[in-house]
């Protein structure tokens, strides 16, 4: 009798979570045990009753902006400038999930060789509460108050205005949405052992990652011609030019701006440096490049989150060492 109640009991702790049953691994999702403590996805979650809707068809418009449609045939492109990957990466690109400092994203952006980009990831989008955070409301206006709690209006918003392009379909939306789930955070992503994670509050699980990208505009240098006080590092600044510059600009993948490794393109950056104009690095980094008449297309800027000053530096270091 007493052997019958002990097997309840474990059964009813296994049930509610309080024992492991040994079927978490590392890729489990980080949702699906918070969905377990309590918290409610349901409004997140993808609408896989609309015909067409699949995480399959959710990445080809993330990183061609254009999908096989439901009745058959092929979408229009949802842009003629931008898809999602021109600005967005798709794997972690943080060593540490807590923070966002861009000292260390650019080192393991160098080590995993993955962009150095404007746009946070799209790894872990949906484990996030908050979109289009800060300073982004200086940029968007009001557009923001729908998009910032809510990942279906955000992904809609950079669709039509972060793109320039047309507005998604309900399918294509879904689509992404589910392609995004794809991209939840897994346990070996946040750095709890899948053996202990269970044990762990709902508060204790989410403090392992930011829940909002922070999104900071500042100015150029006060002086453009002097620049900062920060001493530039040429070979960070190397990396910065291939993995920023080069990944839109290279043969005018996501640009009218042709950029390559040639002495011209260094010569003609050095010479605009310190020049109020859509050629200075100053200009286009922290400013970025507004769209010129009968192109839609633009260049986005860098938050402070996104490059730093330093790395800034390091940039104009490169730039003027090839130019010499």
């Amino acid at each position: 009798m007493i052997k019958i109640i002990s097997s309840s009991i474990f059964f009813i702790c296994i049930l509610l979570g309080l024992i492991s049953d040994n079927s978490l691994t590392e890729t489990t999702s980080v949702i699906s045990i918070l969905e377990e403590k309590g918290v409610d996805y349901s409004k997140k979650k993808p609408n896989y009753s609309i015909k067409g809707v699949s995480a399959e068809v959710g990445k080809q418009i993330f990183h061609n902006g254009f999908s096989n449609k439901p009745n058959g045939g092929t979408s229009k492109k949802q842009s003629k400038h931008f898809v999602c990957s021109t600005c967005h990466n798709t794997v972690v690109e943080d060593p540490n999930l807590t923070v966002s400092d861009p000292e260390t994203r650019l080192d393991y952006a160098i080590i995993n060789d993955i962009p150095f980009l404007q746009g946070t990831t799209m790894y872990g989008a949906v484990n996030r509460k908050t979109y289009y955070n800060g300073d982004y409301y200086k940029k968007y206006g009001t557009l923001v108050n729908d998009a910032r709690n809510n990942i279906r209006n955000s992904i809609q918003l950079c669709a039509t205005e972060c793109a320039q392009g047309r507005a998604l379909k309900d399918w294509e939306l879904e689509s992404i949405l589910a392609y995004l789930w794809t991209l939840e955070y897994k346990i070996d992503d946040i750095g709890i052992n899948n053996t202990d994670i269970q044990s762990l509050s709902i508060e204790q699980i989410e403090s392992k990652y930011i829940h909002g990208s922070p999104a900071t505009f500042i100015p150029p240098p006060a002086d453009r011609k002097s620049g900062s006080e920060h001493i530039g590092n040429p070979k960070n600044g190397k990396s910065i030019y291939t993995k920023s510059c080069l990944h839109c600009h290279l043969e005018g993948k996501y640009a009218f701006f042709d950029l390559d490794t040639c002495r011209m393109s260094f010569k003609h950056l050095n010479k605009n440096i310190s020049k109020y104009s859509r050629h200075s690095m100053y200009q286009v980094i922290r400013w970025g490049v507004p769209p010129k008449n009968g192109k839609r297309s633009y260049m986005p800027q860098y938050t402070k989150e996104r490059m730093s000053d330093q790395q800034l530096a390091d940039l104009r270091a490169y730039i003027e060492k090839e130019a010499s």
